[in-house]
């Protein structure tokens, strides 16, 4: 019946795909999570009217964050060849996507924490501060813990965006679900086994959005 539906469609293929696009998005989430969070938390600390205030810390990440997370990504890629090809050896694979994966989207994730940060309570900051609480204790014991609802937004907003970014990268040789989109689907003119990789796509999407909303509910005390 399914090959009747879908006469193209190698549920082999389509798991191989799936596995390494779940590959790339949790390896390069998780990357991205962790520097996202650092450059977003310098960000905020050296913004004006914080506690580490420094003008040329913010404006040189700030230039950073906004060119890198303004290139398209498709360019990204093409830029980065190099530096790709140099730190992992190839530029076809899923591992040699995960570069330009997280050069994309910690940026952007770190302009979300920032603005997370921003929303902290500055009384609870102030309060902190008055007690001598120092910076690891500030960061850790107070900014994170308060942010975290908004934190876990914006992850998951970023690893929704680096789904469509594994897909991009699949069209030039990463793998993953959009090369099979791309390779197997339109260039062959299977146009089953493209609905069926977009579709899985979207049902990743679906899951990834779900987990993250039931996390920002748990974790939001107001």
């Amino acid at each position: 019946m399914l090959e009747n539906v879908f006469p193209h469609l190698q549920l082999n293929q389509l798991w191989n795909a799936t596995l390494e696009t779940l590959y790339m998005t949790a390896v390069a989430g998780f990357a991205t999570f962790i520097f996202g969070l650092v450059l977003g938390v310098i960000l905020f600390l050296s913004s004006r009217g914080q506690l580490l205030q420094n003008r040329t810390v913010y404006s040189c990440i700030s230039v950073f964050v906004n060119v890198f997370r303004s290139i398209p990504f498709i360019i990204l890629i093409v830029l980065l060849i190099p530096f790709t090809k140099t730190l992992i050896g190839t530029i076809l694979g899923a591992n040699a996507a995960l570069p330009a994966l997280i050069v994309g989207a910690a940026p952007f994730y770190a302009r979300l924490v920032e603005i997370g940060l921003r929303e902290v309570d500055k009384g609870v900051i102030e309060a902190s501060r008055s007690m001598g609480a120092k910076i690891h204790t500030l960061i850790f014991g107070v900014l994170l813990p308060e942010s975290s609802p908004a934190l876990v937004s914006g992850i998951t907003v970023t690893l929704i965006a680096l789904v469509s970014y594994t897909a991009m990268a699949g069209v030039i040789g990463a793998g993953g679900l959009g090369n099979l989109a791309y390779l197997e689907g339109f260039q062959r003119n299977h146009n089953d086994v493209t609905l069926v990789a977009t579709i899985t796509i979207l049902v990743i999407v679906f899951i990834i959005q779900m987990i993250g909303d039931t996390l920002t509910s748990i974790l939001d005390k107001r």
